[in-house]
């Protein structure tokens, strides 16, 4: 009885630490999906308050002519009217930063899309680059690192492009890109650039021939092949399909963030996976319960870019994140915070020794003072 009085008081004693810190909030509009994630930081990380996520599908249609689509727009300011919403219940945010990535880069109305957005929903959308966009999903997925191993491979399968980035922690713990390769397609648009409900084998072939060509040169130029061969490389995966790979390896009834993040799955296992989610068929996946009809057509086109790297490269083990660019955001954010609270004191500080000790460090004359003193 005593101790869980002490369990009680010590989680509200962290939920008072939590709401002191105060909330951040960030916003990753894909092509595919919005998703909202609400949060406070902590001593290493940060503690998640709410979340909110929906497929929008903002980029169906963009292959045919570059532009988004009415009802596409209509779907996700609706969803973003939603995030303000949720937002504004957890007022005031210390800070926030909302971001869009590959279909609004490629949309010749995304302009007009951001003023909209701006006037419905109270919410402003930054436009990323894609070095932007893969270097917030490594920022991400950085709390899954082994720490024997200073260099990580994150891969990010999005709804409109593919990033692939290449890694480094250094001793004092600082990460920094040191190479990364964007693919111009993702699950929407393959699903999109091949309709049938069923991908044909030369379909998923087709993909997997063009995403090892394009990958040809960054493996030549940073020597990934033999860093995965030598277990000096990991392999991280952040996307929806991967992590349905990992609800579907893991036989899961439905799925389960806490269950998925961080698992690792053997290259072999991997392989096994994509297989049977093959052989079901859509509608085998469309019935499957952690696939369902609104992925059934992204799922296996996903299927056939993993694929492809684990063709390409000896993998031998695929982390499994169900994290990225949202969790790279808030990071980024509530370490920028941090330095500038240390900067900060440190010139109180500074300002404070400064008025004891003078400009030159020794303590300052007083002659009052010391007038006083021979008194």
């Amino acid at each position: 009885m005593g101790n869980n009085g002490k369990n009680g008081r010590k989680i509200q004693d962290q939920h008072k630490d939590y709401a002191a810190a105060g909330n951040y909030a960030a916003i990753d509009l894909g092509t595919n999906s919005c998703r909202l994630v609400i949060a406070t930081p902590t001593p290493t990380s940060f503690h998640v308050v709410e979340t909110f996520s929906k497929i929008t599908r903002l980029g169906e249609g963009i292959i045919n002519d570059n532009e988004l689509s009415r009802a596409a727009i209509r779907r996700t300011v609706t969803a973003l009217k939603v995030c303000r919403g949720v937002i504004n219940e957890y007022a005031p945010i210390v800070k926030s930063r909302f971001v869009a990535t590959a279909a609004c880069r490629r949309a010749k109305n995304c302009r007009e899309f951001v003023e909209l957005v701006k006037k419905e929903a109270g919410i402003d959308l930054e436009i990323i680059s894609s070095k932007e966009e893969s270097r917030l999903a490594v920022v991400g997925c950085v709390p899954l690192l082994n720490r024997n191993i200073k260099r990580m491979l994150v891969f990010d399968i999005g709804g409109g492009s593919t990033e692939i980035s290449l890694a480094r922690i250094t001793d004092s713990g600082k990460t920094f890109i040191e190479g990364f390769v964007s693919l111009p397609y993702g699950v929407v648009t393959i699903s999109e650039a091949f309709p049938k409900q069923d991908m044909t084998n030369l379909a998923y072939t087709t993909i997997m021939e063009r995403t090892q060509k394009l990958l040809e040169e960054f493996d030549e130029k940073f020597g990934i092949y033999e860093g995965i061969k030598n277990q000096e490389i990991q392999v991280v995966g952040t996307s929806g399909t991967v992590t349905v790979l990992g609800a579907v390896h893991l036989n899961l009834p439905r799925y389960n963030r806490s269950a998925v993040d961080g698992i690792s799955i053997s290259g072999p296992d991997m392989t096994r996976v994509i297989n049977k989610i093959k052989n079901i068929g859509d509608e085998g996946r469309r019935k499957h319960p952690c696939i369902g009809p609104s992925k059934s057509d992204l799922t296996i086109a996903g299927c056939a870019i993993i694929e492809s790297l684990l063709t390409f490269w000896p993998i031998a083990e695929i982390t499994v994140a169900d994290r990225g660019i949202r969790e790279g955001i808030l990071l980024d954010m509530m370490h920028h915070e941090r330095q500038m609270g240390q900067n900060r004191r440190q010139r109180n500080i500074y300002h404070r020794n400064r008025g004891r000790f003078g400009r030159h460090g020794r303590k300052s004359f007083n002659p009052k003072k010391e007038e006083n003193q021979d008194k």
